[in-house]
């Protein structure tokens, strides 16, 4: 499984989203969106962080949305 957080550098939430993968042993590459603006173009991201398995996106971040739980998490792994 291709697991990816695709995140700006200063995100505050992209660490909580990377412990919690962590905690739940699961391998991610984050990746900045300062670094590879085609990546942000080619997912049409708008805020930070996001979460792409296998190339889709499971998880947008928005100003209303709180970060996916563990349990939401596990669910994405298990698609």
């Amino acid at each position: 499984m291709n697991v990816l957080i695709l995140a700006t550098k200063n995100c505050s939430h992209r660490t909580i989203l990377e412990k919690n993968l962590n905690d739940l042993g699961v391998k991610y590459q984050t990746t900045y969106v300062e670094d590879d603006p085609e990546t942000m173009e080619k997912y049409q991201i708008q805020n930070s962080p996001n979460l792409i398995l296998n190339g889709e996106v499971v998880f947008r971040a928005s100003p209303t949305k709180s970060l996916p739980s563990n349990e939401e998490l596990k669910n994405y792994m298990n698609r």
